[in-house]
């Protein structure tokens, strides 16, 4: 008796132990994940719900499979090598390949940021708010809120906003759905051969898989100092940050579904499906909704920027970091308030036609990502690079086709998009 006392006591101390654990590196993943689903994914995953009901829900699936798989890989190299994924690529690929990466990558992300902001005034003028508050406003908040405080004070304030997309999942059960019907959906491929449909399947994947992502997760593992025997518990939070980015965007997914599928709505924006909502579902799914395209903005307006300043600094061996100051990391600093400031300008001026510029950020992204993923296999799998931590050959062979998949229907999506196919 007193033996298993003392056993169970025991269990319970590493139990114990291992939740510490897990709590002190928790952070980058579930951060990560949800920076994903931005203004632009907000509205990505609105409008199939609204044009395509719950037909497409398999394909979120799979993307959000394919999403874990590379996010781990990315986390894993932070964790064994102690360097950002830009950093490892100067180093195996050389400096002409990181400049080519690099520069899609600032053109991608800086137009990106503007749509972040585009994202933070439609919501806002949902509640009554002018841009020319709503903008400036956020903005300064984003930057002094990096310039200012430490890495473990920006994670928690990136933590609450994460709570914001708790208003997706209650939109959803309060637009009453058919949830039969969306679990058939999430389960039997079906894909219709319109233009329009395989469009919408290709931005589907596009918006779930980013560059920007993996760029990020791997420089704030670094950042946080996680090495290679905390990983096991980061681990778990790269899995989480991924299934619950998934869900999220099952969440969007069926409430436009539910909703404005139903009433054949057509939305060009998450905004515009907040608006359809309130007549159709009441002002409470379209509060929730407003709220939940705030939080997804100032989030990835805060994130992108972030992981564009390490990508750049890591590069090209300049210092980088959040509990840096401007003395001690003027480039990475300098290159964040930029992109803040150029970002929220844009919005601000009334002729840059802000769709135009959001597609041209989406086809860049769409070229960059198949170089970024063919770097993240070739360094994971390199042993010389990650030693006992390689990939292995299962890792590999579903990293190899988790990266023809995303790249096939991103390069398919450029295609669509610039030439008209």
């Amino acid at each position: 008796m007193i033996r298993t006392a003392s056993a169970v006591r025991r269990r319970a101390r590493v139990r114990r132990a291992s939740i510490l654990a897990f709590l002190a590196v928790m952070g980058p993943g579930i951060i990560t994940g949800f920076a994903g689903n931005d203004a632009g994914g907000v509205t990505t995953y609105t409008a199939v719900g609204a044009h395509y009901g719950f037909a497409l829900l398999w394909l979120l699936l799979l993307s959000t499979a394919g999403l874990l798989v590379i996010q781990e890989m990315c986390a894993r190299m932070g964790a064994v090598t102690g360097k950002g994924l830009s950093d490892l690529i100067r180093e195996r690929f050389g400096v002409r390949w990181t400049i080519v990466a690099m520069i899609a990558l600032l053109i991608a992300n800086g137009s990106n940021v503007a749509a972040e902001f585009a994202g933070v005034a439609a919501s806002l003028e949902l509640l009554g708010v002018e841009r020319i508050v709503s903008v400036p406003a956020a903005a300064l908040v984003i930057w002094a809120l990096i310039v200012f405080f430490s890495y473990r004070v920006v994670e928690r304030a990136l933590f609450v906003l994460v709570l914001a997309f708790v208003a997706y999942p209650i939109s959803a059960v309060i637009v009453h759905p058919d949830w039969d019907s969306a679990m058939r959906g999430l389960a039997i491929p079906t894909l219709s051969t319109q233009q329009a449909a395989l469009i919408a399947a290709l931005a589907l994947v596009g918006t779930t898989i980013t560059p920007y992502m993996q760029f990020y997760i791997q420089a704030s593992i670094v950042d946080k100092g996680i090495d290679r025997e905390q990983y096991r518990f980061a681990r778990v939070d790269v899995y989480l940050g991924a299934i619950l980015t998934g869900l999220n965007g099952f969440f969007i997914i069926v409430a436009a579904g539910a909703v404005l599928f139903p009433a054949h709505v057509i939305v060009g924006s998450a905004s515009d499906a907040a608006q359809a909502l309130g007549p159709l579902a009441g002002e409470q799914a379209k509060l929730l909704f407003g709220v939940g395209l705030l939080g997804a903005s100032l989030l990835a307006a805060l994130v992108m920027p972030l992981s564009t300043s390490y990508a750049i600094c890591e590069a090209f061996g300049w210092e980088s970091g959040i509990s840096r100051n401007f003395r001690e990391a003027p480039v990475f600093m300098g290159l964040f308030t930029f992109l803040i400031a150029i970002g929220a300008l844009v919005v601000l001026s009334p002729n840059v036609p802000l769709i135009p510029l959001i597609l041209v950020s989406q086809n860049v992204n769409g070229l960059l990502l198949p170089i970024v993923l063919i770097f993240i296999l070739l360094l994971a799998g390199d042993r010389t690079v990650m030693g006992d931590q390689a990939n292995g050959r299962v890792s590999q062979v579903v990293g190899i086709g988790t990266a023809l998949m995303a790249s096939a229907l991103s390069i398919g999506l450029v295609a669509v998009t610039v030439f008209g196919l």
